[in-house]
């Protein structure tokens, strides 16, 4: 293996280990107190600022109970199998449901935040190389992206380079919020092949055009 696809490679880690944990709805902090690694030295692989150890992959593999080749982004896509929904399983304060049972690649989980008590806070920030689309089902979702804050009701989408520092928060206390999320950890993007509702751009067109034909 090239030099350049080894240092590839241990930057692919990171997200990978990420969607290694969340799909075991583990915590940081579970982590932590079964491996021996601290927190935030798990942060900084995930995130991307700091290279994983060899010691350390053999670690979080057998924690996680995934291969190397498959953190390495090299096994094979799994054949389907018919399964069962995975029940919710708690980490970091909500709740999440893996909707892919593989490591890498695009893949999607639901989570549900609960309801809050008294004004929520600020969501934290994370950044990390890859792309989110994220869709609320249920509730309102705060969502901090860089110096944006969005309210995002049923139904919202939103799109982003997660190298841009993001976090989400309930934003309401009347219950919680649910929402989807389909994650690309090697920039992997979503392809539409319909094309947009026939129509609609000209009918825009022609209201702004009917706007300034009004104006004197």
């Amino acid at each position: 293996m090239a030099v350049d696809d080894v240092a590839d490679t241990l930057a692919a880690m990171g997200p990978r280990l990420r969607a290694a944990r969340e799909h075991r709805g583990a915590t940081l902090t579970g982590v932590s107190c079964a491996t021996g690694i601290s927190p935030s030295t798990l942060s900084r692989i995930e995130t991307g600022r700091r290279k994983p150890t060899l010691e350390v992959v053999l670690q979080l593999a057998k924690e996680y109970g995934v291969s190397l080749d498959e953190l390495a982004g090299t096994a094979p896509a799994p054949a389907a199998e018919p399964r069962t929904a995975a029940p919710l399983s708690f980490g970091d304060d909500k709740a999440v449901v893996p909707l892919t049972r593989y490591v890498g690649g695009l893949h999607a989980h639901k989570h549900v935040l609960p309801t809050v008590e008294g004004p929520p806070a600020r969501p934290r920030q994370v950044s990390h190389d890859g792309h989110e689309w994220l869709c609320v089902l249920y509730g309102r979702l705060w969502l901090a992206l860089g110096d944006q804050d969005l309210i995002l009701a049923a139904g919202d989408v939103a799109e982003f380079d997660t190298r841009t520092p993001h976090g989400v928060a309930n934003a309401s206390h009347a219950g919680p919020v649910e929402y989807l999320i389909m994650f690309g950890p090697q920039g992997e993007r979503l392809r539409p092949r319909t094309p947009p509702a026939a129509g609609r751009g000209s009918r825009q067109a022609n209201r702004a055009q009917a706007g300034r034909e009004e104006q004197p």
